[in-house]
């Protein structure tokens, strides 16, 4: 079943296997049963510590299999072929399980020891899914950790029944103990801080605690990842305080236009910047939303949502954007439930279904080719007379037999039935005529708005909410730069924003050799 590649590859993971590990099997005659069946054995035949059973009276989801001890307790499950983004997943569970330490901080490893409860763990997954893997991955190492916890991923498209059963729409969705624990992109850290309430004060009181720093960037996307490397170099005191490591990047599959680089997905993007970032001493602070920002004398305070305050020399502001919205009725009450913005994640869970995508630019389009393959059909809907993607995509668009393109079309509402959705309702903008269609879910694609909710009356921004900046990179607020899709700068590119970042962080060095903080300090302290 793998490649030769692959199978060599995992074959030299396994050498890091040190205690025996069982694989028991719940298979029943699918054709999904068998191929589960001939990736067990190819991976038991590589390693003389795994072994292969089969559960034929199991009463577990079929076919699955589970990844222990022999004859220990069920810990880990997988209800679904683990491979495309999940064969990670499959290989860290196997190396955890089989006595490879985790790379877990000892303070983290603790932390989940020390958790109290009994914690029953399921994660619907798609195997297109770029953000499933980490909250897959994530709750594996729980579930070896710690005696109390177990954790089964379920392959939606293979389990679609129970997917409608339970009205999961989107991906990952996490259920503990049977009830919706969350959806969405979920860290190790996030999900031990909802178990363990009081790992957010701990966190805030050492964030607090932290010493000035010479230049703190608010956000860790390509614009602060960047701005950290160059004022980093520098040989100055930095620091990055971000939501989510990575930004919205995390949620881009197909990258094909960064130079250098042929091709790539968001997420091994991140990776590679996150690995460049750990090259230097950035004090990176994740998990933390900005929550105000302030002057206080010659230096700049962020107070975060979490109570934790940071002081600096320059703050570089390289929050990024997140997806714009319609604003119509259904769409807060459905999202989720029919309502998603990542087609690449949520796709699967509507294959031979009727959808819509509302947004006739490049990721539009992008996502309708890409949802064009799983679902049963694609209503592409524009509000302007004709599409606005490059000449390349809607060719490959019209090209398919179940897409449909409606122009000059406005969406007035996205309607729903028994908590999910149903159907959308458009008017034609040249004959102003309702039209109705049925579907089950609206993905939609039509652009971004600048994170800067928490920045107004701070620092000056344009009529659209983006940071106004001089060629410096610097706000109206001294010591205040910005960098990135948060800024005024025109074509938000990834490649765009790493250079703005660059300037920034240039430009905060040169105010600081250009300020006298030390001669304040004196006096303060006089």
């Amino acid at each position: 079943m793998l490649d030769a590649n692959i199978a060599a590859q995992l074959k030299s993971y396994l050498d890091n296997v040190i205690r025996p590990i069982e694989l028991v099997a719940a298979l029943d005659d699918s054709a999904k049963a068998g191929e589960m069946r001939e990736l067990l054995e190819e991976i038991a035949g590589m390693s003389d510590h795994i072994t292969l059973t089969e559960d034929a009276d199991s009463q577990s989801r079929q076919p699955s299999f589970q990844i222990r001890q022999p004859g220990g307790e069920e810990k880990i499950r997988f209800a679904g072929i683990p491979m495309g983004h999940e064969f990670t997943s499959l290989v860290l569970a196997l190396l955890h399980v089989g006595g490879h330490p985790t790379k877990l901080e000892q303070e983290k490893i603790e932390q989940i020891k020390n958790l109290e409860g009994e914690f029953h763990f399921e994660t619907y997954i798609s195997l297109s899914c770029q953000n499933c893997p980490e909250v897959v991955q994530a709750l594996n190492v729980m579930a070896v950790l710690n005696p109390n916890v177990s954790h089964t991923m379920i392959d939606g498209a293979l389990f679609q029944e129970e997917v409608d059963e339970r009205q999961v729409m989107a991906v990952p969705t996490v259920y503990l103990n049977g009830e919706n624990f969350g959806s969405g992109r979920m860290s190790l850290p996030e999900i031990i801080g909802k178990l363990d309430t009081g790992a957010v004060k701990r966190e805030a009181e050492k964030i607090s605690a932290k010493d000035d720093f010479d230049v703190l960037i608010v956000g860790g996307g390509p614009a602060g990842a960047s701005a950290s490397i160059y004022a980093a170099r520098k040989g100055i005191r930095t620091g990055i305080v971000a939501e989510r490591f990575g930004g919205q990047v995390m949620d881009t599959m197909a990258i094909e236009n960064f130079i250098s680089v042929k091709e790539t997905e968001g997420p091994q993007l991140v990776a590679a910047l996150e690995e460049h970032v750990k090259e230097y001493e950035v004090d990176v602070m994740n998990l933390q939303r900005a929550k105000a920002l302030s002057k206080k004398d010659k230096m700049v305070e962020v107070e975060l949502e979490s109570g934790a305050t940071l002081s600096s020399k320059t703050v570089i502001l390289a929050t990024g954007a997140r997806w714009k919205q319609l604003g119509v009725p259904g769409e807060d009450e459905y999202r989720g439930h029919g309502v998603a913005y990542c087609p690449h994640c949520d796709g699967p869970l509507f294959k031979g279904k009727p959808v819509a995508v509302i947004g006739g630019g490049n990721s539009g389009v992008e996502a309708a080719i890409d949802l064009a393959g799983i679902v049963g059909h694609v209503t592409l809907i524009e509000f302007n007379g004709e599409l606005r993607a490059d000449a390349v995509l809607q060719k490959k668009l019209f090209s398919l037999d179940n897409v449909s393109v409606i122009t000059g079309a406005q969406t007035t509402e996205i309607t729903g039935e028994g908590g999910k959705v149903n159907g959308l309702v458009y008017i034609d903008r040249a004959t102003e005529q309702k039209h109705t269609l049925d579907l089950n879910a609206v993905f939609i694609q039509i652009g971004l708005l600048p994170n800067t909710d928490w920045l107004e009356g701070t620092i000056d921004l344009s009529e659209y909410g983006e940071i106004k900046i001089d060629d410096h990179g610097q706000t109206s607020l001294p010591g205040v730069f910005a960098a990135g899709d948060v800024t005024t700068i025109p074509y938000k590119q990834i490649i765009m924003a790493m250079g703005e970042g660059a300037r920034a962080a240039l430009g905060s060095f040169d105010y600081i050799i250009r300020s006298d903080f030390d001669d304040e300090k004196k006096t303060n302290a006089a």
